[in-house]
């Protein structure tokens, strides 16, 4: 069934809320996914070095079976900070886990190394995820921002062969419509390689030629040895899927799974051991639909949105754009 692409933003989902803060001076921010009724979630880590919280209560033996917020954001692990301030608003909101004496949000994360972008001694903050969290739930579902915003403002990509060939990237978004099924994506885009259209292969962003000019080739700069990464675990792609479908956690799990193909179709190479790339779901329960049909349609929202994350990004901090190029 073709794509309806009425839908242009994870915002216009019944149920989702998503912002961003962003501190452009120094190069980082963070986006909130918002679902205050509750979402049934699920996470996949492949990459070799994730920053992230809240990952283990999403595996589907744990008991908790709620998720009210995904946060994903800069800063390393010093971004994980930003999720409190988010779990904080939503809790002044009474949106939580009722466990009895008090109402506990369940907020989920991931954070992007940053550091060398803008200002390495800025990071965000809780009250950078409260900020996001409030424009988020008091935006009036207006669509989310892409490129140099949120977690995708100090992203870059192609960084194997040193700094100075390496490029702007950002975050991006796509919505995919199957019948009244629908899969969106937010990916923020901080990968060691280079990013691909995922429908058709062309190189978007990634290390370039030593003369700046054009996009080589970071598998073949990887082969040829000519591999100078100056700080190991300093990349990742981050993600949140959103779907209407009703999933239980195992389900969930699977499309995070499934969805995580997504950065092999646009993403070469990825999962290495300098990335931390994660995938979470969340799923607001509104449309029967199979496992497989979900995953599907997730993975191509999330390829065409990681593809967008680098063709939405503007040249900053002495790095260029695809547009650039």
């Amino acid at each position: 069934m073709p794509s309806d692409k009425s839908i242009e933003s994870v915002t216009q989902i019944p149920g989702i809320y998503a912002a961003h803060a962003t501190n452009g001076a120094a190069g980082t921010g963070c986006t909130v996914i918002c679902c205050p009724s509750g979402a049934t979630g699920g996470v996949d880590v492949r990459g070799g070095a994730p920053a992230t919280r809240e990952t283990d209560l999403l595996r589907p033996e744990e008991t908790v079976d709620v998720l009210h917020a995904v946060v994903l954001s800069g800063g390393s692990a010093y971004g994980l900070a930003a999720a409190c301030g988010v779990a904080e608003e939503l809790e002044r909101r009474g949106v939580g886990l009722d466990v009895g004496v008090a109402k506990v949000p369940i907020v989920s994360g991931a954070c992007l190394f940053d550091l060398a972008c803008g200002s390495p001694s800025v990071r965000p903050t809780a009250e950078d995820g409260r900020a996001a969290c409030v424009a988020a739930l008091d935006g009036n579902g207006a669509p989310l921002a892409r490129g140099n915003v949120g977690a995708g403002a100090g992203c870059t990509v192609g960084k194997l062969a040193g700094p100075e060939r390496a490029m702007k990237s950002g975050l991006g978004e796509d919505v995919e419509r199957a019948g009244e099924l629908v899969c969106g994506a937010v990916a923020a885009v901080n990968a060691c390689g280079d990013v691909l259209d995922p429908d058709t292969g062309e190189k978007i962003a990634g290390v370039r030629t030593p003369d700046g000019s054009a996009i080589a080739d970071t598998v073949e700069v990887l082969l040829g040895g000519y591999a100078k990464m100056p700080l190991a675990r300093t990349n990742t792609t981050i993600s949140c899927v959103v779907t209407n479908a009703r999933l239980t956690k195992a389900q969930a799990t699977k499309v995070a799974q499934m969805s995580a193909d997504a950065y092999a179709h646009a993403i070469s190479p990825t999962h290495t051991t300098n990335d931390g790339d994660t995938v979470f779901v969340m799923a607001t329960g509104e449309v029967e639909a199979p496992v497989d049909v979900v995953g599907a349609l997730a993975t191509r929202a999330l390829g065409r949105a990681i593809a967008d994350g680098a063709r939405q990004a503007v040249g900053a901090y002495g790095y260029p754009a695809a547009a650039d190029l």
